[in-house]
């Protein structure tokens, strides 16, 4: 460190040059590391906007993405109540076509009773 020898008489005091030395390699290595810590600093205030920046990127494109997600969502619900409006629609009309075929079996059963009563029985009505 810093030390001051003595060289002469009294209170004069001399420092010599390897002391002088010693005090500028000391003051320069801690100037050096001061000024590789400001760079230091400097550097990952830098890094940090710009990973704040593409954060903001992102967080829009979610955003966006979040919209489409919501849109499709929508649009596939539509979907499928347009297929069970469907559905329930087919399922009346084939229930309305199977009351009516069912109708016609029957009155062609009754018929067809009626036909064979009058064979069988030997056509008095």
């Amino acid at each position: 460190m810093l030390q001051a020898s003595k060289i002469g008489r009294g209170k004069d005091k001399i420092v010599d040059t390897t002391t002088i030395l010693e005090a500028y390699g000391e003051l320069g290595v801690i100037g050096i590391c001061m000024l590789l810590f400001g760079f230091m600093i400097t550097n990952l205030i830098k890094e940090n906007k710009s990973q704040t920046e593409h954060i903001d990127e992102i967080q829009q494109a979610l955003s966006s993405m979040k919209s489409e997600l919501s849109n499709t969502m929508n649009i596939c619900v539509k979907l499928i109540d347009s297929i069970n409006g469907f559905k329930v629609n087919v399922n009346d009309k084939l229930d309305r076509r199977h009351e009516s075929l069912m109708k016609e079996v029957d009155d062609l059963s009754d018929k067809i009773s009626y036909m064979s009563g009058r064979l069988n029985g030997g056509g008095k009505h």
